[in-house]
């Protein structure tokens, strides 16, 4: 009769096998080699090798076989750390940009601003964001006749209106003008500048500050004179060319039209 070694007791449980961790090899990891006895933090990882540097300053390399290294007396397996995840891309304003965004209907709200310069200047920084909510900018060429203007436009709960005036100080002749638009369904917003250019900083277009120019002398004509810019035309090339998102432009200017945004894309 064959006889078999059944151990010490045939009815006991099988032992579990124990299970070795996965440790990610993120540097400064401080991990053991046993076999060697050197011990060191994680440089990086080398084509299925980890790299560790001792306290000396010494550095070896080390396989990451399985079971391969001790971390606070324990094996563990040392593994390729997990591959960071692509940082979200950012439109020009900073807000998170919407990748393969398709063309929509333009919503029915409106944000007008005065003129061409300041439609321009809304859409570099702004205009991914304009675009993901279909919120289409008109310039007007002025705002002298903005209560009869708001008045044909006929805003309503789901037909808002955002206005960007220049120069909305007290006592200015657009602050009379806005004054007289009081539809809870048109918001009017404003920066202090002359004109839209001296919401761009200086220090982007390589200059200490914005010139002042005397009263009775057109604003644009009398920069350009004064920083040999040229042209009115050529001096808004150069000003535009030189924004590449809200970082160029002033506070008052990011914050007045990040308001007209929010007020006329609430559902």
């Amino acid at each position: 009769m064959r006889s078999f070694n059944y151990g010490k007791d045939i009815l006991s449980t099988p032992r579990k096998r124990r299970v070795v961790p996965e440790v990610p090899a993120e540097p400064g990891v401080v991990a053991e080699d046993p076999d060697s006895g050197f011990c060191g933090a994680v440089v990086r990882v080398e084509s299925g090798s980890v790299l560790l540097e001792d306290a000396a300053g010494r550095r070896r390399l080390f396989p990451m076989t399985p079971a391969a290294f001790l971390i606070d007396g324990e094996p563990v397996t040392l593994v390729r750390p997990a591959a960071p995840s692509a940082a979200p891309r950012v439109s020009a304003s900073g807000s998170v940009r919407v990748e393969g965004l398709r063309a929509r209907t333009a919503a029915a709200s409106r944000i007008w601003v005065e003129g061409i310069h300041d439609a321009e200047l809304v859409e570099r920084v702004w205009g991914h964001d304009l675009r993901v909510e279909g919120v289409v900018v008109e310039p007007l060429h002025g705002v002298d006749d903005l209560a009869a203007l708001v008045a044909e436009f006929g805003p309503g709960p789901r037909r808002r209106l955002g206005v960007l005036v220049d120069h909305l100080v007290d006592g200015s002749k657009e602050s009379r003008v806005v004054a007289a638009v009081t539809d809870e369904n048109v918001l009017v917003t404003g920066h202090p500048y002359v004109d839209v250019w001296q919401a761009v900083k200086p220090s982007v277009l390589g200059i200490r500050e914005w010139p002042v120019i005397p009263k009775g002398t057109p604003w644009k004509e009398g920069v350009c004179a004064r920083l040999g810019w040229g042209e009115p035309a050529d001096g808004w090339r150069r000003v535009l060319s030189a924004v590449t998102g809200f970082r160029d432009l002033e506070p008052p200017l990011l914050t007045a039209v990040e308001h007209l945004i929010d007020f006329v894309t609430v559902p």
